[in-house]
C-alpha cells in the first residue's frame, strides 16, 4: 500500500501518500511513495525498473534501502517528488525477521553459494547460544560479505569474489539495537530478529555469530518487517501494484 504515517519526518510528503486506487497516473508521476513487499529472488533495483516500466519511464524511481535479492520483505519505493526522500529513508533504522543453519559456513554467509565447511553440532547448548547472542547488542564491526554490492574500486566487490579473486574489505560501525532468538524449533536451523541502523548485513551478523560458538552459520531465510516508521503490513505485492498502475489514466 501507499504510506499513510503522522511520524513529523515524514510531514513534507503526506499529502501525496495514498492508496492506490486513489491515484492517478499523472499524480504517481509527480512524486508518491509505495510500499512494496519485495519478491524473493529479485533485486531492489528490479523493483525499480518495474515500476519505472509501468509509468513508462516518465518519472524518476527510486528506492529507500537496498535487500539481497535472496532477502523479501518491505521495499520502500518513491516517484517524482518523492525520490528526495531517498536518502531519509535509507539512513532509518531497519527490523528483520530471519533464519539461520548452525554447523556449517557458505562463502557469501547465505544460500547463494555452496556450503564450504561443517562444524560439529554436539558442542552447542541453547544456553551457549543464548549467552553468545548477547555479544551483538549496540555499537559493534563488522565486515560486510565479500559476494556483496560494496564497491572497491568503483566495481562491486561480489564481481571479484564469483572470479576467486582476494578481496580486502573495511570493517564498518553499526548499532544493533536488539538481537533476539525467538526459536530452537528446528535446530540446527533457528529462527531470529534484529533491529539494527543502516548499513547492518544479517549476513555477517550471522557469520560472525557462528564464529563466535566456535562454529559456522549462514543466513537461510531473511525479511524485513519495518523500515522507520513504515510497517510489512502495509505493504503490496508487486504484481499487485503492477496490475492496478496499467488501469489507471
Amino acid at each position: 500500500m501507499f504510506a499513510e504515517n503522522s511520524n513529523k519526518k515524514y510531514f513534507l510528503c503526506l499529502n501525496l501518500f495514498c492508496l492506490l486506487k486513489k491515484k492517478t497516473k499523472q499524480e504517481i508521476i509527480e512524486g508518491c511513495i509505495f510500499l512494496i513487499d519485495k519478491p524473493l529472488y529479485w533485486t531492489s533495483f528490479d523493483v525499480v525498473n518495474k515500476i519505472k516500466y509501468a509509468l513508462r519511464k516518465a518519472t524518476k524511481v527510486g528506492h529507500g534501502g537496498t535487500l539481497d535479492p535472496l532477502a523479501t520483505g518491505l521495499l520502500i519505493v518513491c516517484t517524482g517528488k518523492c525520490t528526495k526522500m531517498v536518502t531519509q529513508f535509507q539512513n532509518d533504522d531497519k527490523m528483520y525477521v530471519g533464519k539461520m543453519i548452525l554447523g556449517a559456513t557458505r562463502p557469501s554467509y547465505d544460500m547463494e553459494t555452496e556450503i564450504n565447511q561443517y562444524f560439529q553440532l554436539d558442542t552447542l547448548t541453547m544456553d551457549l547460544l543464548e549467552e553468545n547472542v548477547k555479544k551483538y547488542q549496540g555499537q559493534i564491526e563488522q565486515l560486510p560479505p565479500v559476494h556483496s554490492a560494496v564497491k572497491v574500486g568503483g566495481k562491486p566487490v561480489y564481481l571479484k569474489a564469483r572470479q576467486n579473486i582476494e578481496v580486502i574489505l573495511q570493517p564498518r560501525t553499526v548499532t544493533i539495537k536488539s538481537f533476539e532468538i525467538s526459536s530452537f524449533e528446528s535446530f540446527p536451523e533457528i529462527a531470529f530478529q534484529v533491529a539494527c541502523t543502516k548499513g547492518t548485513y544479517i549476513r555477517s551478523l550471522v557469520h560472525d555469530f557462528g564464529k563466535s560458538l566456535d562454529n559456522g552459520a549462514y543466513l537461510s531465510q531473511l525479511d524485513r518487517w519495518q523500515s522507520g516508521g513504515f510497517d510489512k503490513k502495509d505493504a503490496w505485492q508487486l504484481e499487485d501494484v503492477l496490475d492496478k498502475i496499467k488501469l489507471l489514466e
